[in-house]
Order: C-alpha cells, then sequence, then structure tokens
C-alpha cells in the first residue's frame, strides 16, 4: 500500500521549487553528509561530461537559515514560511543529522556536536553571515551556533525553546504533560502516541485518519536509535547550565498557549 506521507514529497519538491529552493547534499567529511535546501539561484547547471551540480554560488541576498525542531524534518516545518521569506532572504533549511536523510558515522550526539556540522555545511554552501530562526530542538542548536560562531550568527529568532535542557526543565515539563521520558513524548511508535504528541505540540487541533499518522510515523521517525541518543544527549546537569553572553540581537517568539515549554521560560530567559 502506497505511504500517502511518502507519496507526497515529489509534490513538495515541486512547489518548493516554485518557492524558490531545492534539495542539496553536502559531504561536510567521509561518513557525514548533510540534507540542505539552499536557494535555487545558487545552483548551476551541470556542465557538458557532469552528472550533477559540484559547487554553489555564494548567495546574493541576506541568508536565512531555519532549523527545525525534533517532530518533523526540515522542510515539512518550514514549507509554510519559505515562500514568505525567499523574495527578499536567501533561505537556507537544514536537516540536522538523523533527519531526513542526514547521517553521520560519529557518536557525539550533543546539540554542540549538531551546531558544529551545520556551520560546516553551510560555509561549504558559501554562507559566510546568516539570521538562525530556530523551533524546539533546533532552536537549542542555533542557540549553540550563535554562542560557538559569533562571527557568523549575526542574529536570531528562537521560537519555543530554550538555552539548554537541564534536570529540573525535563522533569518538571515531563511530569506535567504526563509522560516518563522524553523519547515517549518525541519519539512515539504508535498512533496513540503520535496522536499525544500532536495534542501537545499544536494548539489548533485537526483531525487526521489513523492511516496518515501511520503513513507519518514510518516517514518522519527514522533512525529511531539514533534520535533516543540525540534526546539522551540533550540534558545537561543543573550545575553544568550556564548564560553565554550574546553579541547578537534575540527574538524570542512564543505561542501563549505553549504546553512543552511554557511562555514562563521565555520571560525567564529574557
Amino acid at each position: 500500500m502506497v505511504n500517502l506521507v511518502a507519496a507526497q514529497k515529489p509534490l513538495m519538491n515541486g512547489l518548493m521549487k516554485m518557492a524558490g529552493v531545492q534539495p542539496y547534499s553536502v559531504e561536510i567529511e567521509p561518513g557525514t553528509v548533510m540534507n540542505f535546501w539552499v536557494p535555487c539561484e545558487t545552483v548551476k547547471k551541470p556542465g557538458k561530461g557532469e552528472k550533477k551540480v559540484t559547487h554553489l554560488e555564494k548567495p546574493t541576498k541576506p541568508v536565512v537559515v531555519l532549523v527545525h525542531g525534533f517532530a518533523a524534518e526540515g522542510i515539512v516545518t518550514w514549507q509554510f514560511q519559505v515562500g514568505a521569506l525567499t523574495k527578499k532572504y536567501s533561505v537556507y533549511v537544514p536537516d540536522l543529522l538523523f533527519f531526513g536523510g542526514s547521517i553521520t558515522d560519529k557518536p557525539d550526539r550533543s546539540p554542540t556536536f549538531q551546531a558544529e556540522y551545520l556551520v560546516q555545511g553551510l560555509k561549504k554552501l558559501g554562507v559566510e553571515k546568516c539570521v538562525v530562526v530556530g523551533f524546539s530542538y533546533g532552536g537549542m542548536v542555533a542557540f549553540k551556533m550563535a554562542q560557538m560562531y559569533p562571527h557568523m550568527v549575526e542574529a536570531m529568532v528562537v521560537s519555543g525553546s530554550i538555552l539548554a535542557m537541564t534536570d529540573s526543565i525535563s522533569v518538571e515539563t515531563l511530569n506535567r504533560l504526563g509522560f516518563s521520558s522524553s523519547a515517549e513524548l518525541l519519539l512515539p511508535n504508535s498512533v496513540k502516541g503520535l496522536k499525544a504528541l500532536l495534542s501537545v505540540a499544536a494548539y489548533k487541533k485537526l483531525w487526521f485518519p489513523d492511516r496518515l499518522h501511520k503513513d507519518y510515523l514510518e516517514v518522519m521517525f527514522t533512525n529511531r536509535k539514533e534520535r533516543a541518543e540525540l534526546l539522551e544527549g540533550l540534558v545537561i546537569s543543573n550545575k553544568d547550565a550556564t548564560i553565554p553572553s550574546f553579541p547578537q540581537r534575540i527574538h524570542l517568539l512564543w505561542g501563549e498557549e505553549d504546553q512543552i515549554f511554557k511562555q514562563e521560560l521565555a520571560y525567564n530567559m529574557k
């Protein structure tokens, strides 16, 4: 039986190309490949005798990098924002490692590790400076990017995220939502589990048939072992938590009814 979510991908690719971005894979180093959606104008057609594009042009407009959360790959998260941004900005949408075909054989699973490889990938694409927009898990990666590479990250927009997932925040959030672990919440393995995640992650409750939930699970929750390790690598001890001095301008964009990261956390960060 055809997976309905997978079947929509060619349509999504066509719509995103019309919006101004197309997929491109970057080998950052042997064993590590990161997928990006890059501005169409930077991709030059292969020359005679070339089977594929061997290099990209540098972006000509201010760069915006959209970093996804834990429940979906990049373009699925940001599909409705891309078209609104590409007229004025060069938009890059990465798939973090172990999402959307991005893969590595390295053992590190920390947000720092994600940020380092994302920056390396962007540099290979010709990006020198950018504004980073991070949602949820992607916000934690974005904070690490801004902390470690202030010369590249000029400003940030962070939505529904925090500086770091400390012991106390993790325990309080899971207890309040009624989940025993981050994996139970963010790595559902059943239709019931996916519905539970969506019930706390989305403000508007939209109805979808169970068949569509099942297909979404098959397509969007691959690399389950590695993603479980990413969740383990996310949590740090309260005593290890530090607050960096960010030189960038940072805009916190929050939903009033955010159930995972309450608005109080945004005020505390500010």
